[in-house]
């Protein structure tokens, strides 16, 4: 029993490349995108020199302390940012240079969670229903914060039904509603989290065998090693 449980593993780790494929293709749109949109490629007023640069608002957003994030260096530090996850993405999604590009995401990721989302909690959206948030499982062991996020939970729910009754009342539900319902957006690290966690494990198991540049990079390489 036990040497069927050794070969059905050793059969499973031989097909590691597809998780590893689809955590490129899942994180590479949301990067691609993230930088691109701290750039100004799509402005055509702009000179070419000035459009891979990112927007000024953002540097402004970076580096104001009243309204943003309040940070250092905020020119070279939104440009960094912004070239990390554009730049990044696309070689994810080729899987070349995958691990160091992990590097730079999740400190990218640290940087979000601690300056952008860390004081609004865990949830990126507000739970508004407290029976079925997972905060339950930290309540039942004893946490405070998962009990007063369960509270806030229902506090939310109050204010989602009149919110909801007030467009209702007042506006065109059946258009309103139709590509979508309303929630309540908490803002919280739960995003950030989610991509450093798969990013961590983009480092460790690689960007997969067979289907990433930086496999046959790696072959190529060994081969020429072993001639000479």
């Amino acid at each position: 029993m036990l040497s069927i449980y050794r070969a059905g593993v050793s059969w499973l780790l031989s097909l590691d490349a597809i998780p590893a494929l689809l955590i490129r293709l899942f994180l590479a749109p949301v990067f691609i995108i993230a930088g691109y949109n701290k750039l100004q490629i799509s402005n055509s007023d702009l000179t070419w020199s000035e459009r891979l640069l990112a927007d000024p608002d953002i540097v402004q957003w970076f580096g104001n302390s009243e309204w943003g994030l309040g940070l250092p260096y905020p020119e070279i530090l939104a440009n960094a940012a912004a070239w990390t996850e554009f730049f990044g993405g696309w070689l994810l999604l080729a899987g070349l240079a995958t691990r160091f590009v992990c590097i730079g995401l999740m400190i990218t990721m640290i940087v979000a969670a601690t300056t952008v989302h860390w004081h609004n909690g865990w949830y990126a959206i507000t739970p508004t229903n407290s029976e079925t948030s997972s905060a339950n499982v930290l309540a039942w062991l004893g946490s405070d914060h998962a009990k007063d996020s369960l509270a806030n939970s229902d506090a939310a729910a109050v204010r989602l039904e009149r919110i909801k009754s007030i467009l209702n009342e007042h506006g065109n539900p059946d258009w309103l509603f139709e590509t979508g319902n309303v929630v309540l957006l908490n803002n919280g690290i739960e995003f950030a989290a989610t991509y450093f966690i798969l990013l961590l494990a983009l480092f460790f198991i690689g960007p997969g065998r067979w289907v990433s540049v930086d496999y046959y990079l790696c072959s190529s390489t060994s081969k020429t090693t072993g001639e000479t």
